[in-house]
């Protein structure tokens, strides 16, 4: 066998070695984001990686596209190596990582919803139940455990389940941390309606369990003719992370000359806990909804055409 023959196959097993060496790593940091979020419950939403490192693992936690990741290390080279691996994966946008001074947790109060210190470095505990949303987790890695910190939801808080605050339809919250508005926690889209002459964009709008779900219209804008688009839409309360989306059926008549269309639409739509109550379509039964997933749990019979949720 020739020297240049014989260098070939020296180089091909390298790179060959190289390519199983790589594909075990992600593979394990695959499993390891997966007990991460068996272990801490977490969902979806905003997750915060604390020593990212290479972005593996940083990568691997958005297991699906309810979660938005944020990797986070102070040492260039390794910001570097962590954008390299997203960008291979074409993660870039939903995952990122940024440079870290090894101390604060660059989310404003109350925003990310797991918190993932592999190298804590210098943050304390107060800094991680700061940025974390109520009943979000931080995951802290001491030695060769990881220890659970979860924060809990303030009793001085409420939540909005039915149009009118809940089934008395008294619009008022048992809610004493909610002030005059100061700043926006979140925006998301899209930010206009498509017609103020017309019925307004959104049917319905309810909270629970740090969620918050709406039945919105989004076809284009430049035309109120276009025919209508809607959909049921559940985000994070805290950060605005869409966590998912169905489908509304044939809705109401979106060119109603009422702005704020007919009554009964915005009763369609209830949450309980970790329980979606909506009917699909203009027509269609009753449905029960997992909050957290979107996924349809049961549908009652005898309820089609049902107009309003207790």
């Amino acid at each position: 066998m020739s020297k240049r023959i014989r260098g070939r196959c020296v180089v091909s097993l390298a790179l060959l070695a190289f390519v199983v060496v790589s594909s075990i790593a992600i593979c394990a940091e695959g499993e390891l984001a997966k007990q991460i979020l068996s272990a801490t419950g977490v969902k979806g939403g905003l997750i915060v990686h604390l020593g990212c490192g290479d972005g593996k693992l940083t990568a691997a936690l958005r297991v699906n596209d309810s979660f938005v990741v944020h990797g986070l290390d102070s040492n260039p080279a390794n910001i570097n190596l962590a954008r390299q691996h997203i960008r291979s994966l074409g993660l870039s946008g939903p995952v990122a990582a940024d440079r870290w001074d090894g101390e604060h947790v660059p989310c404003i109060d109350n925003m990310a919803n797991l918190i993932v210190a592999e190298n804590p470095e210098r943050v304390t505990q107060a800094e991680l139940l700061r940025a974390l949303v109520p009943n979000g987790v931080a995951y802290v890695k001491k030695g060769e455990t990881w220890e659970k910190i979860v924060k809990p939801r303030p009793k001085e808080t409420d939540e909005w389940t039915h149009y009118l605050h809940d089934p008395s339809n008294n619009a008022v919250a048992h809610d004493s941390v909610v002030a005059p508005l100061g700043r926006f926690q979140w925006i998301g889209s899209p930010y206009y309606s498509r017609h103020h002459d017309h019925m307004s964009g959104i049917s319905a709008m309810v909270s629970s369990n740090g969620r918050v779900f709406h039945i919105f219209e989004e076809s284009p804008r430049p035309s109120i003719l276009i025919p209508p688009t809607w959909y049921l839409t559940a985000r994070d309360a805290f950060n605005g992370t869409v966590l998912w989306k169905r489908p509304i059926g044939e809705w109401h008549e979106h060119l109603w000359p009422l702005k704020s269309g007919p009554q009964l639409l915005t009763r369609r739509l209830v949450a309980m806990g970790d329980r979606v109550y909506v009917t699909l379509a203009i027509d269609a039964p009753l449905a029960v909804l997992d909050a957290a997933t979107g996924e349809i749990i049961r549908t009652y019979e005898g309820t089609k055409a049902t107009e309003e949720i207790l």
